[in-house]
Order: structure tokens, then C-alpha cells, then sequence
């Protein structure tokens, strides 16, 4: 899912004006994540269903994580950013897993391989963002088979990375170097992809958990009235 994040991230547009936030506009609204984070947990507390606590609280780590790249930018922001970014993508791959197999999802089966690419995260960026990438991709893939398998998450996934995309585009052109890049403007094609992503993963928050209530010998029908409780 982060696929598109790694196109839309790169060198950046926004001008430096000084003082504590190095890019204003990309850190306060990397705070859209922690928004979508709240909005997950209210949603489904609203729908009375079962609150994915773990993923909204990795949702509001991928905006904490930006606000300290994009802001004040300390010699650890790389990891800051990254991680959360790469422990939601594992997350999700984790889940549509379980969910195609009929198995409950494993707390390891999505920490075990950001603990693993940790070390490639820290000391080396460029190969991590690589690994990024890679594990975006796994992750769309899985979605998408999940959509396919069962045709009434398909409105939620499909919406979900058309926000994706738009926003990866909009980011893209926004670069430094692009047509839309204008370090002096309030609006920046970043801070759109940060708005437009974290409402994406909003979005998909209902189809996150799904796997954990499966249980032998249900129908499909009864599967899908509980889980769209």
C-alpha cells in the first residue's frame, strides 16, 4: 500500500522558513493520521464492532512519526518515519492473510518481519525504503485478493487506494523538480498525499480483523453478517 508512498515521498518542495518545524505544512499535516487514527476507534465504536486498536494506534504512529521527520528532524527521524509506515504495511498484509486462509492473525506474523527489516531501516535508508516497497506491494496484492474473494469489501479497498493513488500522483508532481512544486505556497502536493493516505487507511479500517472471527463450519452468509457487525 506504501508503494505508492515511496513515489510520492522524495526530495521535498517545501521551503525551509525557520524555526522549529522544518516543512510547516508537511509536519501539521501529518497530524491527519493521528486524526484517522480517532476516527477509526469513534467508527467503530459507532458500528459496535471490535475496535482494531492495534492498527489505529499504528495509523496514529505513522503521523507521529512525520510530524517528527517534516518538523523538528532529529538525527533519528529516518527510523521515526519509516517504521510505523512499514509496521502498518505488515499489519494489513498480515491480516487480508489470515483472513484468505480462515486463520486467526498472529501478533507475529506482522512483527517479526518489521523487527527483522529494523536493522535495514536504520543503518541503511535506501535499501529500506526498498524493503518498503516491497512489502507495499505484498500488501496491495493481499488486499486485492481479499476484495476479490469476497465482493462486499470491494467499495472500501477500491476507494481506499484510489485515495492512495491520487494522492501518490498529487505528491509526485509536488516534488522538488516537478511542474507543481512551489516552495513559497501554502499548499503543498506532500501534505495532500499525507490527508489523502491517512484517509485511506480510515477508510479501510472496517476491513481490518475480519480473519479473527472466522470459525470452522460457517457459512459464508453467517461469516459476513457478524463481521459487519
Amino acid at each position: 500500500m506504501e508503494a505508492v508512498a515511496a513515489v510520492a515521498d522524495g526530495p521535498g518542495c517545501e521551503a525551509a522558513p525557520g524555526g522549529p518545524l522544518q516543512e510547516p505544512v508537511a509536519a501539521l499535516t501529518s497530524l491527519a493520521f493521528v486524526v484517522a487514527a480517532l476516527v477509526i476507534v469513534v467508527d467503530a465504536r459507532r458500528r459496535a464492532a471490535r475496535v482494531p486498536l492495534a492498527y489505529a494506534a499504528l495509523v496514529a504512529a505513522v503521523g507521529v512519526g512525520s510530524f517528527v521527520q517534516h518538523g523538528p528532524d532529529p538525527a533519528w527521524s529516518d527510523p521515526a518515519h519509516d517504521l510505523p509506515l512499514l509496521a502498518t504495511l505488515t499489519y494489513v498484509a498480515a491480516d487480508a492473510a489470515a483472513d484468505l486462509t480462515g486463520r486467526r492473525r498472529r501478533w507475529w506474523w506482522w512483527a517479526f518481519p518489521v523487527a527483522a527489516l529494523l536493522p535495514v531501516v536504520v543503518l541503511a535508508p535506501r535499501p529500506g525504503d526498498l524493503a518498503q516497497v516491497g512489502v507495499a506491494v505484498v500488501a496491495v496484492g493481499l488486499t486485492v485478493r481479499r476484495a476479490v474473494a469476497q465482493p462486499h469489501l470491494r467499495r472500501r479497498v477500491a476507494t481506499a487506494l484510489a485515495l492512495l493513488a491520487v494522492g501518490a500522483s498529487v505528491g509526485t508532481l509536488a516534488r522538488a523538480g516537478w511542474p507543481w512544486c512551489d516552495p513559497a505556497s501554502p499548499w503543498q502536493g506532500h501534505g495532500a498525499w499525507h490527508v489523502l493516505a491517512a484517509a485511506a487507511l480510515a477508510v479501510l479500517a472496517p476491513t481490518v480483523g475480519r480473519g479473527a472471527v472466522r470459525r470452522a463450519g460457517e457459512s459464508p452468509a453467517t461469516r459476513r453478517a457478524v463481521t459487519d457487525s
